[in-house]
Order: structure tokens, then sequence, then C-alpha cells
């Protein structure tokens, strides 16, 4: 194959990294060809993903049980096929793996770190550090999340915490996609429930649970 017809690993990592609203499957491609910077795109781009949707899992251990997960993303990165839809649907069962290896090796349930209530009351509350709040909403939502049924909750993370389509987290989850989406769509509605009696849903800085969420889900 010619030159021309492949970019090198530092053309498709510069060019990641100066248009970030690309499709990121230039990075994947330079990352296999052992580019550090493309692999720090991908890291910067699903590690906080792949963090929420660990914490509702395995919920303190999440940062531990996502380094170990990268390990072995790093190891076998030049083994991967696939784009960065397909990359971001790899980690995700890499992360998913660890936190079950985790859970079976600690012999726990997962547990909400802190009550959901707590939270919600802080972030309700008048604190004017952005990224505080933001950091404050997306626990709270990650709590909530994580108790829901399993089947719900994790459907629900994969599909709107880590951005994969049916297709893809049903290959994470071993399902059919149209039992994720039946989950997801499951799992979403018993939250717009909750956030119906409960008026939660500004504080726990959730806005898109109205019809066109839940038509999205199925």
């Amino acid at each position: 194959m010619s030159r021309a017809a492949k970019p090198s690993s530092a053309r498709a990592a510069r060019t990641a990294r100066q248009r970030p609203d690309v499709d990121l499957s230039v990075a994947v491609q330079a990352a296999q060809a052992g580019d550090e910077q493309a692999f720090r795109l991908l890291f910067r781009d699903v590690q906080p993903r792949l963090l929420r949707y660990l914490r509702a899992i395995v919920a303190d251990d999440a940062e531990d049980v996502a380094a170990e997960a990268w390990l072995q993303i790093a190891r076998d990165m030049r083994s991967f096929s696939g784009d960065f839809d397909s990359f971001r649907g790899w980690a995700a069962t890499i992360a998913r793996h660890r936190a079950l290896d985790h859970l079976r090796s600690s012999q726990r349930r997962p547990s909400s770190a802190v009550p959901v209530e707590t939270l919600a009351d802080r972030a309700a509350g008048e604190d004017t550090a952005e990224h505080a709040l933001a950091a404050v909403s997306s626990d709270a939502a990650i709590a909530l999340i994580a108790s829901l049924p399993r089947d719900q909750a994790e459907a629900v993370l994969l599909r709107v915490v880590m951005g994969l389509d049916a297709e893809t987290a049903g290959r994470v989850l071993g399902k059919r996609a149209g039992a994720v989406r039946t989950a997801a769509y499951r799992g979403l509605r018993r939250l717009a429930r909750h956030f119906e009696e409960t008026g939660a849903s500004t504080a726990l800085g959730v806005t898109r649970l109205g019809p066109a969420a839940l038509k999205d889900m199925r």
C-alpha cells in the first residue's frame, strides 16, 4: 500500500488533535502503530465515560479497575481491529470484565459510594464552582442509575454514558441488541418516574429524559 493511501501514525494523530470533532478512528490507527500522543487522545476521550460506568459497578474502586483495564488495552492495542466506535465498545468490555473479576475477588456487591439523597442536596446548593457542580451532578446521576436493576443500569450506562449503539452494547453484555434497547428503555422510564415523583432531575443534572430520550432507546 502506498504512503498516500495510508496516513502515517504521526499524521493521523496530528489530524485528530487539530480536528477533535472528527471521528477518532484516525487516532485508533495511530495508537496501534505505537503513537503515544494518539493513545493519550483516546484515553482523554474514553476515560471519563469509563470511570462513570465503573463507578456504578465497583463504586470507590472505579479508578483502580480502570487502571487495570487500560493496562490491558495498551498491551492488546495492536491486536484490536475496528474504528473508534468499536474501540469504545472494546474498552468497555475489558473494563467490565475487570470490574466483575474485582467483585468476585472482593466477594461483595457493588454499592453507591455516597447516598443519592446526599448528592442531590449538594447539587442543589449554591456552590459557584462550575466544575464542582458538574462533578456532583454526574456522581448523583450515576448513583441513581446504579440503583436500577443490574441489566437496566448497565444498558443505560453503556448507551447513554459510554455512547454505544445497541449492537455494540449488546456485544459488551453478551446480549441481543433488542434486549439492550428494552433494558435501557425500561431503565430510563423508571428514572423518569422517579424524577416526576421527586422533582430531582434538575438537581441531579439530568435534563433529557423526556419522550425524545425514551424514543432514542427503542
